[in-house]
């Protein structure tokens, strides 16, 4: 418990830190812009209004989700490395592991923070404009936020030892490699050569899967999805966050400070 009351102390204090950053109101406040702007671009076309409005609200919700989980994220271990206060809070009875882990609970608190208030922005711009909202779309965003959880999980772990420009990139490449990696898989699965199809296989394995979390298509298209579609990439990106902390505390335990 004493454990858990540490690591909640640090999770908030990286939530005030958070909030103060301007970075963050920057891309805030463009998210909640290209969500507004997306009934202009739906008033541009003569069919399928709505599901246009809709398909850029998603895309806004979870480009700038991800982009605020990598460019906020990534300064936060580095500043109290940076600043020398890292050392002032290892010397109290606290494990780097909880302060790792505090600093990823943290930043999680604040990303869906900002998250439910694009989300609000957007069902009022849908309900605004007659586009329909169902479950498929709270199941949406329920991804979303796990896939924002797993991204901040990524960059806690390359900002573990690395600087924040180079943590940023990494963390980037790998959101971007994994949206691919099943059209890699497949693409694999369809050479002739057993090496190339046994490659792009485990890469699907080991990367993150990210697609599993896009449910965006079926929500502003009315498509229907099932309940394993939600719960199985529910359970496999708190899986996959586990796995990429264990790594991150484990990177973490043998940095240097001094």
């Amino acid at each position: 418990m004493k454990a858990l009351a540490r690591v909640w102390t640090i999770a908030m204090n990286t939530v005030r830190e958070a909030v103060r950053s301007k970075l963050l109101y920057v891309l805030l406040f463009f998210a909640v812009l290209m969500i507004l702007s997306s009934t202009f671009l739906a008033a541009l076309s003569y069919v399928e209004r709505e599901r246009i409005l809709q398909d850029v609200g998603l895309a806004a919700i979870r480009l700038f989700g991800v982009a605020i989980a990598i460019f906020v994220g990534v300064g936060l271990i580095y500043k109290e490395v940076d600043r020398r206060t890292v050392q002032t809070i290892l010397s109290k009875p606290l494990t780097r592991a909880e302060f790792l882990l505090g600093k990823f609970v943290g930043l999680v608190i604040a990303i869906w923070m900002q998250m439910a208030i694009m989300v609000t922005v957007f069902g009022a711009v849908s309900l605004a404009s007659g586009a329909a909202l169902s479950a498929t779309h709270a199941a949406a965003f329920l991804l979303t936020a796990v896939e924002l959880a797993l991204v901040v999980a990524i960059a806690a772990f390359f900002s573990a030892f690395t600087t924040p420009m180079l943590a940023s990139f990494f963390s980037s490449a790998l959101w971007l490699v994994g949206n691919l990696t099943r059209n890699l898989r497949d693409i694999g699965a369809a050479s002739e050569l057993e090496s190339v199809r046994a490659v792009t296989l485990w890469l699907h394995r080991l990367l993150p899967d990210l697609d599993s979390f896009n449910l965006s298509i079926e929500a502003a298209h009315g498509l229907p999805i099932t309940a394993s579609d939600v719960w199985l990439a529910i359970f496999y990106g708190f899986a996959y966050i586990a796995i990429v902390l264990l790594g991150a505390v484990a990177v973490f335990e043998r940095r240097d400070f001094r």
